[in-house]
């Protein structure tokens, strides 16, 4: 049975190591997430409540972070990283994990999501080009991949460069 809860420090290890073993052979990545994760839980736009793993029994077998960006003078949040396991994958884990993680945004007052990825799967959670929006990344990307997803409708739209944390060395 699939268990979702926030990360604890206990769970680093084993996040380090489901993170690094997804993106082994994944199409796009730089080869460094699991020590993105690493730096970012030292960061001040870090939080705590979205760093969430799922387990299956006791084994983590996904995991998703969410970290504060900054959208001219608001901030929102970049979905970054999502890992599941291998053997775990196509399972609806990570749709799980982006649900849990959008609701818990919601609960703490975050009003935007953003994501760089596979606009066929983030479109599935309502995450539209964020050109549309008058928000654009910081370095060149395909218009179709830079998303974002209005989580709290009678919030203000955002508009401007997303600012990233330091440590996605951007």
């Amino acid at each position: 049975m699939l268990y979702i809860r926030k990360e604890e420090k206990s769970d680093f290890n084993d996040v380090y190591n489901l993170i690094k073993n997804a993106f082994i052979s994944a199409e796009h990545s730089d080869g460094d997430e699991e020590n993105l994760v690493n730096r970012l839980r030292e960061s001040k736009n870090f939080v705590d409540d979205l760093s969430i793993v799922a387990l299956d029994d006791k084994k983590i077998v996904g995991y998703v972070l969410f970290t504060k960006v900054k959208i001219a003078e608001d901030y929102a949040l970049a979905l970054a990283p999502i890992a599941v396991c291998p053997e775990y994958q196509n399972k609806g884990i990570g749709r799980a994990l982006i649900e849990y993680g959008h609701n818990k945004a919601r609960e703490l007052g975050f009003s935007h999501s953003i994501v760089l990825g596979d606009e066929n799967l983030y479109r599935k959670f309502g995450y539209k080009t964020s050109e549309d929006y008058n928000v654009f990344a910081p370095f060149d990307v395909p218009k179709e991949n830079f998303m974002i997803l209005k989580l709290i409708e009678d919030k203000k739209d955002l508009n401007g460069i997303v600012k990233y944390a330091k440590e996605f060395n951007i």
